[in-house]
């Protein structure tokens, strides 16, 4: 469980949650933006990346199965920019994998998730990775 203080940190933390799926986007918003924190989705890598550069978001959530460019090499492109290398990306799939898993670490994401999560998974990958 979530304690007082630790959820009043989470005001006006900045995450961008990618996912192609429309209903993973809205749920993980509605979970975060109740914590208060800003939410800023896309709804692929490309559209990813120039979130990325507008928001300067404080944590990433990325599907790994996107159309165009997937989370595997958005994570790489975010991870290989100086100004956004120490941004934690968490990798999201409905897949839970151990070869999924090796991938996300070795292009230097932080934590993989596994989808559905649950709200406690979202806010503990937060408090894990983002220092308030």
């Amino acid at each position: 469980m979530v304690d007082a203080d630790e959820s009043r940190s989470l005001n006006g933390l900045k995450v961008l949650v990618v996912d192609d799926s429309k209903t993973i986007r809205r749920t993980a918003e509605t979970l975060l933006t109740k914590e208060g924190c800003e939410v800023y989705t896309a709804v692929d890598g490309f559209d990813a990346l120039s979130k990325v550069a507008d928001h300067h978001p404080d944590i990433i959530f990325v599907d790994i199965m996107m159309p165009r460019l997937d989370g595997y090499q958005t994570c790489a492109l975010i991870k290989h920019n100086k100004v956004f290398r120490s941004t934690p990306v968490i990798m999201l799939s409905s897949k839970d994998g151990l070869f999924d898993r090796a991938r996300g670490r070795i292009v230097g994401s932080e934590q993989y998730l596994t989808k559905p999560f649950t709200r406690d998974e979202l806010l503990s990958a937060i408090g894990a990775h983002v220092k308030s």
